[in-house]
């Protein structure tokens, strides 16, 4: 599937770094880095750190063997992403919707966009909490401010890629500098430590841990933020240059997913160093670990670095998070939005649910639910990595850059440990609910058993449709719409021609522009609106010296035009320009509106506002912005 340049995944960004001109393996290596580094800070949000803390208090080092495993998944399958976006040139979604029927990709579409909504949960929670701990804000209140985060993003987006990724390295830095000071703190026995690699789930809460883990290192998010944001580079397309940009990305992902394998690591050695060590096996909720640091290692700064270190990960991963909702609706459903209300949107279905848990139980269900959105993350994983495996895999799409049959086995194994993990868990949590009195039996038979077997039958189509069917659904490929031939004609010039005037400098570059296309034999209307506050409330009414003024100033500019042999009227009105110059122009019956633009940004913009398109979504004519 070939696609145009407004179609490329992350298209303000897409190809923004050259990389084909750098000389040297250390130069060309720095300029691939940054991708697996924006990927890396999912793999430590605070969902990260509510699994960890579980895991070390309640288990000891036992579960380490279980990070260490997923972060060997991670590795795989995060450079299986970055191999198809290389490869393809497509992210996960958009190869996903060129493959797949509508209907199965709406289906793939919500899933991934709960999977983005728990990740949200986990930082409004880790952010919130964080803020809690170092200035003692209300976790309420807490999680109301993180919505300002969406303005964050905004800024950043500004700054180009390679700014954003900058900002990304120095928040690890602060979270793994921060956790190097606190295991030297611990001084965990790195004896014990070791034995915790050696694999057992010791029970039940064990295995719904380890899952937690799973889910909160392998993030389905992740594989689709991963092949979108390589495609950030530009370099040479033949096989010699795609050989050598898998090569950087692989020692990329190597490092980056590294280095968060050492932080999650960290958090459970620190858990168990502390509260496992000292009988403190109920320590699940990041407020009690934070509380319980400095009187266990006996130092005040030991929960100042924990709190910044949170919050830095909460921040972190905010931003990847606001890209990977972009990444995923533009791709399933062809539907680009304004990234901040992208984010707006994805922050409010996080903030609703914590909100409402927070009110009615209070900050201490925090940790049960940062556990359970990466109970809910790693539920959403195969969905994800078995059309993942199956694109890379094809030879057709992939040619000589299909993966081999080591790295097929290896793939399939992880879907099926992680396939099958998550369905032993579904099956024993409907087996308790319906022998136990939590959930209605109605209600878990008429609307958890469906969903659960939507589920499988999804992922039996999914892993089946390669086997049956190799044809390709194309979809249209750009959310602007596809390639209609023109429709060249010749026509006359416009006849009725309407003139939005403000009496600045531009007005002269409105008209003369009128001019060249309608010339002497078309009629003209020059519309200005008094924008007062008398005019706003006394409509036509206001005989104030503004409304006086802009008068006056019309009818001198229809003198000057009549004189110069022009058919010109004028139209005066009075209260909201949005409104009045569209109902002029269809009273006028214009065939073309010219206005100006003045290159209002930002706050500009949000005082002053935006009439042109305000006006250009009102009227059912060409619109030309003169600037």
């Amino acid at each position: 599937m070939r696609i145009k340049n407004d179609e490329r995944s992350l298209s303000d960004i897409h190809a923004s770094v050259a990389v084909s001109n750098k000389k040297g393996f250390w130069k060309k290596l720095f300029a691939f880095m940054g991708p697996a580094y924006l990927v890396s800070v999912g793999y430590m949000d605070p969902g990260n750190w509510a699994t960890d803390l579980a895991g070390g208090s309640q288990f000891g080092y036992t579960l380490i063997w279980v990070l260490l495993m997923s972060n060997i998944m991670a590795l795989l399958l995060q450079s299986l992403s970055a191999r198809l976006g290389l490869v393809q040139r497509l992210d996960l979604a958009q190869a996903s919707r060129a493959h797949y029927p509508r209907f199965v990709n709406i289906c793939l579409w919500i899933l991934a966009e709960v999977a983005i909504a728990a990740t949200d949960l986990a930082e409004v929670l880790g952010m919130a909490i964080g803020l809690q701990l170092l200035f003692g804000i209300p976790l309420l209140w807490g999680v109301g401010l993180t919505v300002l985060d969406t303005f964050l993003f905004l800024i950043l987006q500004n700054y180009g890629v390679r700014k954003m990724e900058a900002l990304i390295v120095c928040l690890i830095a602060i979270i793994g500098g921060a956790f190097i000071v606190e295991i030297y703190f611990a001084k965990p026995d790195f004896g014990e430590v070791a034995s915790g690699f050696i694999p057992s789930i010791p029970n039940t809460t064990a295995l719904y841990i380890a899952i937690g883990i799973i889910g909160a290192t392998v993030m389905p998010h992740n594989l689709y933020l991963h092949s979108a944001l390589v495609q950030t580079r530009r370099f040479d397309r033949d096989e010699k240059g795609l050989r050598s940009a898998i090569k950087y990305n692989l020692i990329d992902s190597t490092v980056a997913l590294n280095m968060a394998f050492f932080v999650n690591a960290a958090i459970l050695i620190l858990a168990a160093a502390t509260f496992f060590k000292n009988g403190m096996h109920d320590v699940a909720e990041i407020q009690d670990a934070h509380k319980f640091l400095e009187p266990v290692l006996g130092s005040k700064l030991a929960p100042i670095l924990f709190a910044i270190a949170l919050i830095a990960a909460g921040q972190s991963s905010t931003i990847t998070g606001t890209l990977a909702g972009q990444i995923v609706m533009e791709g399933y459903l062809n539907i680009r939005i304004q990234p901040w209300l992208r984010r707006l949107l994805t922050r409010l279905v996080a903030i609703v649910p914590a909100m409402i848990v927070i009110m009615i139980y209070g900050d201490k269900e925090t940790g049960p639910m940062l556990v359970f959105s990466q109970v809910i993350l790693s539920l959403q994983l195969g969905f994800a990595i078995i059309p993942l495996i199956h694109f890379v895999s094809d030879k057709e799409k992939m040619g000589v850059f299909a993966i081999k049959i080591w790295a097929k086995i290896a793939s399939w194994l992880i879907a099926i440990i992680i396939v099958g993990l998550n369905i032993k868990l579904v099956i024993d949590t409907l087996t308790e609910q319906l022998t136990g009195a939590d959930l209605h039996p109605y209600l878990t038979w008429l609307v958890i058993v469906p969903i659960f077997s939507g589920a499988i039958i999804l992922l039996l189509y999914l892993i089946l449709k390669p086997v049956f069917s190799r044809t390709t659904v194309v979809q249209p490929g750009s959310p602007h719409g596809q390639f209609v031939p023109l429709n060249i004609r010749s026509e006359t010039p416009f006849k009725r021609i309407a003139i939005a005037l403000d009496f600045s400098k531009m007005d002269s570059k409105s008209v003369n522009r009128a001019m060249l296309e309608g010339g002497k034999g078309a009629e003209y209307r020059l519309i200005h609106i008094v924008e007062s506050a008398g005019a706003y409330i006394s409509g036509s009414q206001s005989h104030d010296r503004e409304a006086s003024s802009d008068k006056a100033n019309l009818l001198h500019y229809v003198e000057q035009l009549t004189a110069l042999g022009y058919k010109v009227e004028y139209s005066l009105a009075y209260g909201n320009p949005k409104k009045q110059i569209p109902r002029i122009v269809q009273e006028f019956e214009a065939d073309l509106v010219i206005m100006a633009a003045h290159g209002h940004k930002w706050f500009h913009d949000i005082i002053f506002g935006t009439t042109v398109g305000a006006v250009r979504h009102r009227i059912d004519v060409p619109l030309l912005v003169v600037r």
